[in-house]
């Protein structure tokens, strides 16, 4: 089952991470994020308010693309950042060990999300982030829920 559960336009960052803040306060730990949008729609930038929100420096949030995932352990809880978009397969992006994180009590975003979508779990948020302006963005909202898991 799938739908667009929320939509919503930010005109500047400091409504980015106002949205940040509340995504933050309404997912549970233990819960997968695709982050899905073009290069530069603010995918990144959108992990960097949500962090925040947990009280991670926003900084230390950077692109996981060319270390494939990040690790942010110094807030409230854990927050997992991937990179899919380098990888060339499913195979290569199961060799992170993607379950340890799915299952270890914090948020995990995995940004590129559809280029693993085989990978994801049953059931799993999706955001579909696209660039209006400068600093605007038009963000979805989704809940996927899939008949089968495709990762224990």
């Amino acid at each position: 089952m799938q739908g667009v559960c929320l939509e919503c336009d930010v005109h500047s960052l400091e409504e980015t991470d106002a949205l940040g803040k509340i995504v933050e306060s309404v997912l549970e730990n233990g819960t997968v994020i695709s982050l899905l949008g073009t290069l530069g729609a603010g995918k990144t930038r959108f992990v960097q308010a949500v962090a925040a929100s947990a009280g991670v420096p926003e900084e230390d949030v950077t692109s996981p693309t060319f270390v494939l995932i990040q690790e942010y352990t110094a807030g409230t809880r854990p927050i997992f950042h991937f990179d899919a978009y380098r990888l060339k397969d499913d195979d290569e992006f199961l060799e992170l060990g993607p379950e340890e994180y799915f299952d270890g009590g914090g948020l995990t975003f995995i940004e590129w999300a559809d280029r693993i979508e085989t990978c994801l779990p049953r059931d799993y948020a999706e955001i579909r982030i696209s660039q209006t302006g400068p600093e605007s963005r038009h963000f979805e909202f989704r809940r996927i829920c899939r008949s089968r898991k495709k990762i224990n």
